[in-house]
C-alpha cells in the first residue's frame, strides 16, 4: 500500500480499548453510541472486532478511455467544471464534469443539494461507481473521495473497501470514518507468544486488527481474518482447557468403591440385557466415580438409546458406598417419570427414592425433606427444586442432570453446592455435533451412546399435507384397533391472531366430537396444574386415553412403550432437533413405528429442508449436523445460556479446521504450563483475568 493510502495506526495505546466506552471515541458521543448499541458494540475494542462482512475492491484505476458501459471502476480524475439545475420531472440535477489525461466523464446526482457546495475545478479526487451511458458516459450517485493532502489515506475508494454490518443512522461509510479515529487513537496488546505464532504462521494482533479493516491485497485480509478467529476460539478452549485440568488436579471428592453388588441385582432384575455401549459408558463411569476428583462427563445418547438405566447404575453406586444422590429434570412430567422410573427400578432392591418438585403440598414436601437432609431419602428425583435454600443432603456424592441444556450453568452450579465437590453427570437425548461439543463441552470428558437397544424398532417418517388428513386419521383408527395408543401434537394451546395454527385445546374437542367420539381423546399442555398434568399420563400411560393430543411438554422423557403413532401438526413450525425429539416418543415397544409430519400445502424452503432431513433419517447425529448447518450455532439450543462468551467473529460452521487447531493448542499449552506461569504465557493470562475475568466464573463451573 502507498504511504498515502496507509492507514495510521497508533503505535501505543494509551488505554486499553476494552476499557473504553464507545461514546468516547472521537466522532462518535452520547446519541451515536446509543446506536452503536444496536450492533451490540459498547467499547472501543468492541468496535475494533466489529469486523467488515465482504469487501469491494476499488484499488484497480482505470482511466477514462478504457471505461466499458456497465463496468464498475474505479478513476483518479480532475474536477472540470460543474452545473446544477432542475429536471422536466422537478427533481434537482447537479452534475459534475472530470477528466484525465484519457477522456472526461460526467458524475451525476439527484436530489441532493448538499453536493453543489463540495466540488471545485482542478480538484482532484477518487470516484468509484457503475458507468452508465446517456449522451455520454456518467456514473450516478459516485463513492468519491478528494485528495487535497497528499498524505491523506483513501479511506471510501481508490483502495479494497470494507463493508460493515450497519444500522439507521450509521451506514457503513460512517462505520468506515469512524474506525479510521479508533485505529489511530487504539491498539490492542499482543497476548501470544512469539513461538506459537511463528508455529502457526500467524500476524501479530497489533497488525492484524488495521490490517483487517483496510486490507492492502485479500490475502492480508484473509490472514488478519484467521489470526482473529483463531484468538477467539483459543481463548475459549484455553478456559476449557484450565477448567478441565484444575478438575482433574483437585482431590475434594468422595471416591466411591462401586463393588457392584446393587447394580448386579438390578441387571439380573431386567428383562434385556446391555449393549455392547451401555457396557462401555457404565465403566468409564465407574471408573470416575472410584478417584478423588470429581466426575464432570457428559453422556450423551440418541433418543432411546438408554440412558436412563446407565444413570441408574451411576446411583446405585453412590448409594451402596452410603451416600446419595440427586436426579434433576427440566420440566415437572420429565422428573416425575424419572421418579416412578428409578422407583420402580429401585424399590424392588431396598432402596428409597423421593420425588422433590416446586408444586407439592407442605406436608409432603416437608416430609422429603427431612428424609433428604438424615440420608433416609437415597435418591432424589427433583425438577429445579432441589436447588432451593432450604434443601440439604446428608451426603450428596452424585449429581446426575438430565437434558442439560436446557439449565443455566448457574443451576447446575447450584445443584453442585449441595454435596463437597459431587461427582457430575450431565446427559442429553440432542445429539451435539462435534464442534459444538468442543466449543461448548471442551471442559467435560464425553461419553456417548452410539447404538441402540436390541429389539428397538426404526420409525417410519412420512410428510403429508392437510388434504391428506382424512386418510391419516383413517390410519390412526387401524393402529388403535390393534390396541395401540397416538399422540397428537400442536404447537401452541391457545388460538394466536399473529399465527394461524390450530391450538391443542379446540383440536382435542374436535376430535372427541368428530373423529373418535367412540374413544377417549386426552389432553395435556404446559397450562395445566400439576396434579392435571399428572393424572392425563398416568390415564395414558395405562391405556385408558388411546388417543393424547398435546403440546411439546412431551418432547423429552415420556415413555409410553404400547404409543406406536405420533402425529405432529404444523410440522413447519418446528426445530429440526424439536422433530427428532418428538419423534422419539413412539418406537419405544417391539411395534412397527410411525412419525407423520402434517402441514399445510405451501411451506418455505427453510422448512422444507428440515421436513426433508426428518424423514431421510432417523440418526440423531446426522439431524443435529444438518440442524446446526441451518440455524447457526447461536439458535441450536440457545448457547447463551451456557455462560460461554457469545462468538463475535468465529464460525463454527465453515471455521471447523480453526477450532480444532485451537483446541488442541489450547490443550497442550494447558499441559505445557498449567498456571500458564511462564513469561511468555504471562499475557495470555491477564487477557483471560482481564477482558474474560467476568465470564470465567460462569466458564470455571461446567
Amino acid at each position: 500500500m502507498s504511504p498515502a493510502n496507509q492507514i495510521p495506526v497508533k503505535k501505543q495505546p494509551f488505554r486499553p480499548p476494552d476499557e473504553v466506552p464507545i461514546q468516547y471515541l472521537k466522532g462518535v458521543g452520547p446519541e451515536r453510541a446509543k446506536l452503536f448499541a444496536r450492533l451490540g458494540i459498547t467499547t472501543v475494542e468492541d468496535f475494533l472486532y466489529h469486523l467488515p462482512f465482504r469487501y469491494i475492491d476499488r484499488s484497480r484505476i482505470k482511466k477514462i478511455r478504457d471505461l466499458k458501459i456497465g463496468e464498475t471502476v474505479t478513476i483518479m480524475a480532475k474536477v472540470v467544471g460543474s452545473e446544477g439545475r432542475p429536471t422536466r420531472r422537478g427533481r434537482s440535477l447537479f452534475t459534475v464534469v472530470v477528466a484525465d489525461e484519457t477522456g472526461a466523464l460526467r458524475l451525476k446526482w439527484f436530489n441532493q443539494p448538499y453536493v453543489e457546495t463540495r466540488y471545485k475545478a482542478g480538484e482532484q479526487i477518487v470516484v468509484s461507481g457503475e458507468v452508465k451511458w446517456y449522451q455520454g458516459r456518467e456514473i450516478i450517485n459516485p463513492e468519491v473521495e478528494f485528495l487535497a493532502e497528499e498524505d491523506q489515506a483513501l479511506i471510501h475508494t481508490g483502495r479494497i473497501v470494507p463493508v460493515y454490518r450497519a444500522t439507521a443512522g450509521l451506514s457503513s461509510r460512517v462505520l468506515r470514518s469512524l474506525q479510521v479515529k479508533a485505529l489511530e487513537a487504539y491498539t490492542v496488546q499482543e497476548f501470544l507468544s512469539e513461538g506459537l505464532l511463528s508455529k502457526l504462521g500467524l500476524p501479530g494482533l497489533p497488525q492484524a486488527v488495521p490490517t483487517v479493516h483496510f486490507p492492502p491485497n485479500e490475502a492480508e485480509a484473509k490472514a488478519s481474518r484467521r489470526r482473529l478467529i483463531f484468538d477467539e476460539l483459543f481463548l475459549l478452549e484455553l478456559v476449557l482447557a484450565l477448567r478441565k485440568k484444575r478438575t482433574q488436579t483437585i482431590k475434594t471428592a468422595v471416591p466411591l468403591p462401586c463393588e457392584g453388588s446393587l447394580v448386579r441385582k438390578l441387571l439380573s432384575d431386567l428383562r434385556f440385557r446391555l449393549t455392547p455401549a451401555q457396557e462401555r459408558v457404565a465403566e468409564e463411569i465407574r471408573h470416575d466415580l472410584r478417584r478423588e476428583s470429581p466426575m464432570n462427563r457428559l453422556l450423551q445418547g440418541d433418543v432411546g438409546s438408554g440412558k436412563t438405566i446407565v444413570a441408574a447404575m451411576a446411583t446405585l453406586w453412590a448409594i451402596e458406598s452410603g451416600h446419595q444422590a440427586a436426579i434433576m429434570a427440566p420440566t415437572e412430567i420429565l422428573a416425575t417419570q424419572h421418579y416412578f422410573v428409578f422407583r420402580d427400578l429401585m424399590g424392588p432392591l431396598g432402596v428409597r427414592v423421593d420425588l422433590l418438585r416446586g408444586n407439592m403440598k407442605r406436608t409432603e414436601k416437608k416430609t422429603a425433606l427431612d428424609a433428604i437432609a438424615s440420608g433416609e431419602s437415597q435418591a432424589v428425583v427433583g425438577t429445579h427444586a432441589l436447588l432451593e435454600e432450604g434443601v440439604e443432603f446428608k451426603s450428596l456424592a452424585l449429581a446426575v442432570i438430565d437434558e442439560q441444556h436446557r439449565f443455566g450453568v448457574l443451576q447446575r452450579a447450584a445443584l453442585r453446592k449441595k454435596g463437597r465437590d459431587p461427582h457430575v453427570l450431565v446427559m442429553t437425548a440432542t445429539p451435539i455435533p462435534r464442534t459444538l461439543a468442543i466449543t461448548l463441552y471442551g471442559d467435560l470428558d464425553l461419553s456417548v451412546i452410539d447404538e441402540m437397544p436390541t429389539g428397538r424398532q426404526p420409525i417410519t417418517t412420512r410428510w403429508a399435507t392437510d388434504e391428506k388428513r382424512p386418510q391419516v386419521f383413517d390410519f390412526l383408527r387401524r393402529e388403535i384397533g390393534k390396541s395401540r395408543q397416538v399422540y397428537v401434537v400442536y404447537p401452541l394451546v391457545e388460538e394466536s391472531e399473529k399465527v394461524d395454527i390450530k391450538a391443542a385445546t379446540e383440536m382435542q374437542e374436535r376430535l372427541q366430537q368428530d373423529v373418535f367420539p367412540d374413544l377417549k381423546v386426552g389432553l395435556l399442555h404446559g397450562r395445566m396444574s400439576v396434579r392435571e398434568k399428572d393424572d392425563a399420563m398416568r390415564r395414558f400411560r395405562q391405556g385408558e386415553y388411546p388417543v393424547l393430543v398435546a403440546t411439546t411438554v412431551i418432547e423429552v422423557g415420556v415413555d409410553v412403550p404400547n404409543a406406536t403413532v405420533i402425529v405432529i401438526e404444523h410440522a413447519e413450525r418446528f426445530g429440526l432437533s424439536q422433530l427428532h425429539q418428538l419423534r422419539g416418543r413412539v418406537g419405544r415397544g417391539n411395534q412397527d413405528s410411525f412419525c407423520i409430519l402434517l402441514t399445510p400445502g405451501g411451506v418455505s424452503e427453510e422448512a422444507r429442508a428440515r421436513l426433508q432431513a426428518v424423514v431421510g433419517t432417523t440418526d440423531g447425529f446426522k439431524i443435529a449436523e444438518q440442524d446446526l448447518r441451518l440455524r447457526g450455532p447461536g439458535e441450536f439450543f440457545g448457547t447463551r445460556q451456557h455462560g460461554i462468551p457469545e462468538l463475535r467473529i468465529a464460525d463454527l460452521i465453515t471455521d471447523t479446521p480453526l477450532l480444532y487447531l485451537a483446541q488442541r493448542e489450547a490443550f497442550a499449552l494447558v499441559e505445557e504450563d498449567p498456571g500458564l506461569r511462564l513469561p511468555e504465557h504471562v499475557p495470555l493470562k491477564a487477557k483471560i483475568q482481564g477482558a474474560y475475568s467476568r465470564k470465567w466464573g460462569l466458564i470455571a463451573i461446567g
